[in-house]
């Protein structure tokens, strides 16, 4: 027991410490070298040089997003392995991804993203709101997670079907296309305003889910056992599948769909914090943002002429790993 107590002591300043240096890394690795602490000083002294625009217009964005949005896939991936006590689960399982995917292409289809810069993230928060909403509509405030699982898939897979319809009546080529890449899911070519629209929202969610950490260890003893500690349940787990629902669905409106980060990161990181959910819930947030960080260096320093998708690498790594772990609990989902 004690090297995995030193491994949950020592996980957090590691995790944080490696944060810290792919950032870093990720400011000062692109297509064109340029000089941090140039670009720093331009910045500050109010000039407008090639590596201060290169610096704050194009990379910090992008790597802001890339945080961001890995800290939200991974700390809402341990919130649903927790609730639902299966560790397969990850945060498109309640529907809020296709929702907010739906959502911006909606607004790619009848050309609403050319009125304005928000038009397209607002969107797909419209679309992920819409999908919490329907599913409080179908459940009810009795509802079991069961009930919630299923009613999930019911948004997912009609998301996923009108995403279909609206790409199958495209009214152009170009439109087509930008769906396509915006689904594919990447954080390059943003901007500090789709941080700006996208943090607010996340921030609630990651607090709604960081209050809920000791009820996810409760409910590890069972949903009666939770009851009989003193906690409401029905209502904890609705906190946490709103505050699921918020920060991912404003990841994906900014970002499109990406991944598998969610499902790989709390995996690798449950042995780390002793199977404990709110101990889990931190570090996966930590260690997402770590690999949605080195997965977009990764994009970065392969792609040639036309940049690899983030979510394509993702899915490359992720995929097999998904399939690594059904065959490793096959015996035990049932």
């Amino acid at each position: 027991m004690k090297p995995l107590n030193f491994a949950s002591v020592m996980l957090l300043p590691l995790l944080a410490g490696l944060l810290l240096f792919v950032f870093v890394m990720s400011l000062n690795i692109g297509s064109v070298d340029i000089s941090l602490h140039k670009a720093f000083a331009d910045f500050l002294n109010d000039q407008n040089s090639i590596d201060a625009l290169i610096l704050f217009d194009i990379r910090l964005p992008r790597a802001l997003l890339a945080l961001f949005i890995g800290a939200t896939l991974g700390i809402a991936g341990a919130a649903l392995q927790g609730l639902l006590k299966n560790p397969l689960a990850e945060p498109g399982i309640i529907g809020v991804s296709n929702g907010a995917a739906l959502g911006a292409v909606i607004v790619f289809y009848f050309g609403f993203s050319g009125l304005a810069w928000f038009a397209l993230p607002l969107g797909g928060l419209i679309g992920a709101f819409a999908s919490v909403i329907i599913i409080f509509l179908l459940t009810g405030n009795n509802s079991s997670t069961v009930t919630l699982i299923l009613a999930g898939i019911a948004i997912n897979a009609i998301g996923g079907a009108l995403i279909a319809l609206a790409l199958n009546f495209a009214p152009n080529p170009y439109a087509m296309q930008e769906i396509i890449f915006w689904l594919l899911g990447s954080v390059s070519n943003r901007s500090m305003n789709d941080v700006a629209i996208a943090l607010p929202f996340m921030l609630p969610g990651w607090i709604m889910i960081l209050y809920c950490g000791r009820f996810l260890n409760a409910l590890t003893l069972g949903e009666e056992t939770a009851i009989s500690m003193g906690f409401a349940v029905k209502r904890l787990r609705w906190i946490l599948v709103l505050g699921v629902a918020t920060s991912v669905g404003a990841a994906v409106s900014v970002s499109g769909n990406i991944g598998f980060i969610g499902l790989v990161i709390p995996h690798l990181l449950r042995p780390l914090v002793a199977y404990e959910p709110r101990k889990l819930l931190l570090s996966s947030a930590l260690g997402g943002a770590c690999l949605l960080l080195i997965a977009d260096l990764g994009v970065q320093l392969i792609s040639t002429s036309g940049e690899i998708k983030l979510g394509v690498i993702t899915a490359l790594v992720g995929g097999p790993f998904f399939l690594y772990l059904i065959l490793k609990n096959r015996n035990t989902l049932v």
